[in-house]
């Protein structure tokens, strides 16, 4: 048979018999002549059929499985038969035969049936067939397997007609399981414009809901390399190249030949490379060749040097802790290489010839870390540093509760560990999920507790280690600054009213007993209703134990000229300003007025069910578990000082460097005050940005010493009365000027509003408590005291009453001169107050000799006389050589031999204050440098790592304290003459840049540094100075600073371009500068002590909510909430920036168990009232 079916009829040419043999191939001997023909014939009867039929309706949605006919039921029979028989055997050239005779002419449309399968309007069983099975099937069978039962092709049937289409009455179950047809089953078109005919195009349009038929020009975006994409192309690894240095030649070069890296030989020459360019494997692609086996077998890369020596690295380091298990700190030098390793190229390749691929996955970098520290844990079972980094690691690897318990069980493990206990409470105190206050202040109370018991020895399997009570003094003030913050001021001031009886006033009856038994014996005190620390009538537990024992309690008879308490006052002023303005303002003014706890007082027979906010009231259960016992006198001292601070008093105490961050909250830290105005004599008050009780101020507000109410002042000076009988000698000191200090901040507070009423109130009040001071008998040689008076004079502009004052105080010092540090520093105020009169340009000259007076008469041994006249030169040059000889004493003698000594570090600050200010007047300003740097260069390398005898000493930081105070002297004196004559900025900055690299921390030097660069009209210096800082340093205050200079200059920027609020120069470019500080912020808050701090977080949503972005801002605050659940002023704040969401805030605070003084339903009452 032909090869093509069709013509097969066709009659053959006689005499072709040759021709013939040749055209074999084109015959088909398996194909039958006759099954055309039946297949045109079963088509004409199938076509019948349904032309016989019913004339073809318009309900296609309808279907009648009554009324079909034999002919479909043979035909859906067949069709099963055929699917069996069709998944048994299906090959590809079945499907090319039934294709062959689709196209036979006997069918008239099998062109358009094939179109239809291709479009997939039918299964694919339908129109195909062939095979075995075919040749036993009738002709009606044949002709049902290839048309199939669902479908009849319109070119089949001979009548046509315009409203034939097709029935299909099987129903499809995927409509019932999708909610659009099967994207084959519709027709594809294409429109043609987007209009329509038949409608107006001025006043009628179609919105047509497809894409339109414009075609769309892709704009391909171009991609920066700081892209991720482009970035992990920049890290792919390269391949090695090198070329070999060749004499030049005389002969031009057409290009210039690089080998590899193994320095194989040179290509052959050769038809396929001329220029002898290609390598080896270019040559075998172009001759379709492969490499040969050794070849494949090769590397095709080097390793490079880099690959090499880390490969050593890591040799190295599993040599050294194989051989070292117990080195913890190599251990933990191992974990920190593993980033290295990430960053590096791959050590090990995965198959033989080809190189690994780094993953840069942070997981991939933590599972391995956590593999190293597991070994390392294996072999230190006892190591707490390694297990703090494992927990510290597993953090981002862990659910929060997997990880609670492992911190659960080492706490359990090591309860005698203070520094473990401190990471374990802040990690509970962090946790929003978790957190409420009364869990966290239990836990903290459990913690003091446990501790307690190790100390005593109760715990016998664990004993007390070194600098315990210390931690214990220190997680005691954490809980107390933790409830500050929640706004649970009653409970952190009864927690210190507790430990000063607990501590001071505690029976000899009881103290040989457990801190558990102190406890128990101290709860009828407590509960018994008598006055406290700080409360009018407090006598303390001893004496109300005596008391008990004779029998009885003395009964204090109430004043007469008591008033009325101060609650009385009306909350809410304004009643038309918004609901949340007037919600803010009543609880700040509770916050400041209801921070003692509430008493019931027993002259007005008031029981505790006459308190309206129980929520006042301190039960003992609160405060028990958190007395911790503490037998040193400095820790003792401590606790008092601390407790005026929180109260409010400056008295130099900062908290310790453990929870300094979690308590700093205000931003005090940029605040001035008077430095610019009185460079030398400004008044540092240094509370560390740590807020007072009672203070829930908004972001922004400077901090001013203003007092609290007349029943607070009264409470803070019963705390005075009670605290000074304790102590004596330089602590009783100390107290009394921490005390005068106050009164004098107070005072300045009213210099700097101009209120002169208050000021006349507030400086005679001062004055009194001076006087008063100095005439107890302790007092009256107490020269810190006469300072501070006189100083209190000459603020209130009583300039000769203050000299009279330090005439006398210097008359009574006698011939001490140089020896006295508390009469140097007597002259060196007297001297820089006279010196500062130089500012004013009526009194100069006149003030610069008074000075130098002063300053003379000191080094000089005899009596102090007042200024009269010029100093002679002769007694200029003896005083410089006795404060020569006095400089060489203390640096050469005992005070850098013997640092420990206290008293000799404070006289060599002294002797080197005066020693300056003395060659500033005598000779200038580059005399007074270089005797900074003769000191500079002598201490530095005591406490410098680099040094050769203080490193890890315990006086370290005290030499490191003596010349911090120098270099503020230096720094002063540097910007006071600044401000009286022309001089360059150079050595200030200089100065200033080394002296924050060994301080970083302190706030005196980071202020003067961010002013003279805000100065400055470039920020690169500056910036890259504060990168590096922020790079080596732990403390917080670099980024703090760094976010404050740059706020500084984008405030600049925009008073240039903003006139009377209107935008007038608003081409200027800001160059960032909103980038750069949110950039800060984000890398501030990624380390552990900044995530933790509420100021850093306050800055920032501050920042956002100045830039306008509500919603980025809102993101900021909830991340806030997650690392500072505790802190209220970040609620508050979030009030007044986002006043819709405030029902919100406040369930979130009431959730949390946060103080909220003012509840909303409340408010409402009041606001009807």
């Amino acid at each position: 048979m032909a090869l093509f079916p069709a013509f097969a009829g066709v009659s053959e040419a006689p005499n072709s018999g040759s021709s013939r043999k040749e055209l074999d191939w084109l015959s088909n001997p398996s194909f039958c002549a006759g099954t055309v023909t039946t297949v045109g014939r079963a088509t004409e009867e199938a076509t019948a059929l349904v032309s016989a039929g019913s004339p073809l309706t318009r309900s296609p949605l309808k279907s009648e499985p009554s009324d079909e006919s034999d002919t479909n039921k043979k035909l859906r029979q067949t069709s099963r038969k055929k699917k069996k028989e069709k998944r048994k055997k299906r090959k590809h050239q079945h499907h090319k035969k039934t294709r062959r005779r689709r196209g036979s002419p006997s069918s008239s449309g099998s062109e358009p049936g094939t179109d239809s399968e291709k479009d997939g309007d039918g299964p694919p069983s339908s129109g195909r067939g062939g095979g075995p099975a075919a040749k036993q099937l009738t002709p009606a069978n044949t002709t049902a397997a290839e048309i199939g039962p669902r479908f009849v092709w319109l070119e089949d049937v001979q009548a046509l007609t315009g409203e034939t289409f097709r029935t299909d009455k099987k129903p499809d179950p995927a409509n019932w399981e999708y909610k659009s047809l099967y994207r084959g089953d519709i027709a594809r078109y294409k429109r043609k414009g987007d209009s329509c005919l038949g409608i107006n195009p001025k006043k009628q349009c179609i919105s047509w809901e497809g894409a339109s038929t414009e075609k769309k020009h892709s704009h391909k975006h171009v991609e920066r390399y700081f892209t991720k994409k482009n970035v992990g192309l920049m890290n792919t690894d390269g391949v090695a190249v090198s070329s070999k240095t060749q004499p030049p030649s005389s002969e031009p070069v057409s290009f210039i030949p690089v080998t590899g890296p193994d320095g194989a030989a040179p290509p052959v020459t050769s038809w396929l490379n001329p220029l002898g360019i290609y390598d080896q494997s270019t040559t075998q692609w172009l001759q379709g060749q492969g490499p040969s086996e050794q070849e494949s077998k090769q590397p095709d890369v080097q390793p490079d040097q880099e690959s090499v020596l880390l490969k050593a690295k890591v040799e190295e380091f599993n040599r050294r802790v194989r051989e070292n298990p117990r080195d913890t700190q190599l251990w933990m030098a191992f974990v920190a290489f593993q980033d290295e390793v990430m960053r590096s190229p791959g050590l090990y390749a995965i198959e033989e010839g080809g190189q690994e691929r780094r993953r840069r996955s942070v997981r991939l970098l933590l599972e391995k870390k956590l593999a190293v520290l597991e070994r390392a844990v294996e072999s230190n079972p006892s190591c707490v540093d390694l297990k703090l980094a494992k927990l510290r690691l597993c953090t981002e690897l862990w659910e929060p509760s997997t990880l609670l318990r492992e911190w659960q069980k080492l706490v359990f493990l090591h309860p005698n560990n203070t520094a473990l206990w401190q990471k374990y409470l802040l990690f509970c105190q962090s946790q929003f999920s978790t957190f409420s206050v009364s869990k966290i202040h239990s836990l903290y109370g459990k913690c003091l507790s446990t501790l307690s018991a190790v100390k005593d020895g109760s715990v016998l399997s664990h004993p007390e280690l070194p600098g315990t009570e210390e931690a214990m003094l220190g997680l005691f003030l954490q809980q107390c600054h933790f409830l500050r913050q929640a706004g649970h001021s009653e409970k952190a001031v009864s927690l210190f009213q507790a430990m000063v009886d607990f501590t001071f006033f505690k029976p000899d009856s009881v103290k040989d007993l457990s801190t558990k038994g102190q406890v128990e014996f101290f709860e009828p005190f407590w509960d018994s209703g008598e006055p406290r620390a700080g409360e009018k009538g407090a006598r303390g537990w001893r004496a109300w134990m005596h008391q008990q024992e004779r029998g009885g309690w003395v009964v204090i008879s109430p004043d007469e000229e008591e008033d009325d308490p101060e609650d009385d006052e009306q909350e809410i002023r304004e009643k038309t300003l918004p609901r949340w303005q007037v919600w803010l303002a009543a609880e700040r003014s509770r916050d400041q007025r209801h921070w003692r706890p509430w008493r019931p007082d027993k002259t007005r027979k008031q029981t505790e069910e006459d308190c309206e906010d129980p929520e006042r009231q301190v039960l003992f259960d609160d405060v028990g578990q958190s007395l911790i016992r503490l037998s040193s006198p400095a820790l003792q001292f401590q606790l008092v000082v601390a407790f005026l601070q929180l109260l409010g008093v400056p008295s130099g105490f900062s908290p310790p460097a453990s929870c300094l961050y979690l308590a700093m909250d205000e931003n005090s830290i940029f605040d001035n005050g008077l430095y610019d105005e009185k460079p030398l004599t400004f008044l540092n008050l240094s509370f560390s940005g740590v807020s007072c009780v009672g203070r829930m101020d908004p972001f922004g507000c400077r901090r001013w010493t203003r007092g609290h109410g007349r029943e607070g002042e009264e409470f803070i000076c019963n705390i005075f009365h009670l605290a000074m009988p304790l102590f004596s000698g330089r602590e009783r000191s100390q107290l009394c000027s921490s005390w005068l200090r106050y009164e004098t901040a107070k005072v300045i507070w009213c210099l700097h509003t101009k209120n002169k009423k208050r000021l006349k109130s507030r400086g005679k009040n001062c004055k009194k408590l001076a006087k008063n001071l100095l005439k107890e008998p302790e007092n009256c040689n107490n020269f810190c005291l006469w300072k501070q008076y006189a100083h209190l004079e000459w603020l209130l502009g009583n300039t000769e009453d203050a000299r009279k004052v330090f005439d006398t105080a210097l008359s009574m010092a006698g011939s001490r001169d140089l020896k006295d540090c508390e009469v140097c520093e007597l002259s060196l105020l007297y001297a820089e107050l006279e010196l500062e009169l130089e500012l004013e340009p009526d009194l100069r000259g006149a003030a610069t000799a008074r000075a130098l007076h002063i300053l003379t008469r000191l080094a000089e041994h005899g009596p102090y006389g007042p200024y009269a006249a010029q100093v002679p030169a002769v007694h200029v040059l003896k005083a410089r050589k006795a404060y020569e000889h006095a400089l060489q004493d203390c640096l050469g003698g005992s005070c850098v031999s013997d640092p420990a000594a206290a008293d000799s570090l404070h006289r060599l600050v002294s002797v080197v204050k005066c020693f300056m200010l003395f060659q500033y007047l005598t000779v200038g300003i580059d005399a007074s440098v270089r005797i900074y740097e003769q000191v500079f260069a002598k201490l530095k390398g005591s406490v410098s790592p680099d040094g050769p005898g203080l490193e890890g000493s315990a006086s370290a930081q005290s030499v490191s304290g003596a010349l911090e105070a120098v270099t503020l002297m230096h720094t002063s004196l540097l910007r006071f003459h600044m401000r009286v004559g022309v001089y360059p900025l150079a050595p200030l900055r200089q100065a200033l840049s080394e002296a924050l690299k060994l301080y970083p921390s302190n706030q005196v030097l980071w202020r003067s540094y961010v002013q003279i660069q805000s100065k400055s009209h470039s920020a690169s210096k500056t910036r890259r100075f504060f990168d590096a800082i922020t790079r080596s340093a732990t403390p917080l205050e670099p980024w703090l600073f760094a976010v404050e200079a740059e706020k500084m200059r984008k405030r600049l920027v925009e008073t240039v371009q903003r006139v009377d609020g209107r935008e007038v120069y608003a081409t200027i470019p800001e160059t960032g500068l909103t980038h750069r500080i949110r950039a800060l912020f984000e890398n501030a808050i990624r380390s552990d002590l900044g995530s933790q701090c509420p100021l850093l977080w306050r800055m920032y949503l501050n920042f956002l909510v100045s830039l306008g972005n509500k919603e980025r801002s809102k993101g900021v605050f909830y991340k806030a909430l997650q690392n500072c659940p505790w802190a209220k002023v970040l609620y508050l704040d979030a009030v007044g920036y986002f006043p819709d969401e405030m029902q919100e805030i406040l369930d979130l605070m009431t959730e949390k168990e946060l103080r909220v003084r003012l509840p909303l339903e409340e408010l409402e009452l009041l606001l009807e009232d």
